[in-house]
């Protein structure tokens, strides 16, 4: 595959995995407390809503993680060799574990269609839950901190849209660790700025000529 065509394919990866986690967590009910009650209660007044969440949830973090895979090899070509590469195994590491606690949430939704305690199912489940969601959270953040020192270190974007990407990739590293309530629709912002800029320039940069790497990105700000 050419330079440009693969630029295109890295780009795509980049715009819909921000995409699908924001529907996701967009869909998802709105708990300002993560209390069992109103868990329960969530689950009971809309269980398709729960599911359907949750599986969107879960497969935008499986884009999310190749959107990073992409992403370091785009690093790679402009010669980033140091920080995005311990980064990249935790970053996809954080996604995979994030993944699980989706797969968790299934279970008082389950317990709500035969007519289990919902409650007493998701209080169950919160030791587990809250140790998976420390460790996601931890393993994610310094992926994406490493990440974000890498696109500092290689100015693969303008100045500006550089300090923007790596603003909103700390900022999604700290939210990760709030599972709940308005953390979500930050994720999800962050998301968005993080990768959306990147997917733009990888989209508009032109092929390399013979001979020259690949790694200039045109885009300034």
């Amino acid at each position: 595959m050419t330079s440009a065509p693969r630029n295109r394919v890295r780009a795509a990866i980049l715009f819909v995995a921000p995409a699908v986690l924001l529907v996701g967590l967009a869909y998802h009910p709105y708990i300002a407390i993560p209390r069992e009650s109103d868990v329960a209660a969530a689950v009971v007044s809309d269980t398709t809503r729960w599911g359907l969440a949750h599986l969107v949830v879960g497969v935008g973090y499986g884009l999310l993680a190749l959107a990073f895979l992409a992403l370091r090899d785009h690093l790679r070509e402009a010669g980033e060799e140091r920080w995005s590469v311990p980064a990249l195994p935790l970053v996809v590491l954080g996604c995979a574990l994030t993944a699980i606690l989706t797969g968790m949430e299934f279970a008082p939704l389950t317990a709500a269609e035969t007519g289990g305690d919902v409650e007493a199912v998701q209080s169950e489940l919160v030791p587990w839950f809250l140790s998976v969601v420390v460790a996601s959270g931890l393993t994610f953040a310094l992926g994406a901190l490493g990440f974000a020192v890498a696109i500092v270190r290689t100015r693969v974007l303008g100045s500006r849209l550089t300090w923007l990407v790596a603003g909103a990739l700390v900022v999604l590293a700290v939210a990760r660790f709030v599972p709940l309530g308005a953390a979500f629709y930050v994720t999800a912002a962050a998301a968005v700025l993080a990768l959306w800029p990147l997917a733009y320039s990888m989209w508009e940069q032109p092929e390399a000529r013979p001979g020259e790497p690949d790694v200039k990105l045109s885009t300034t700000a």
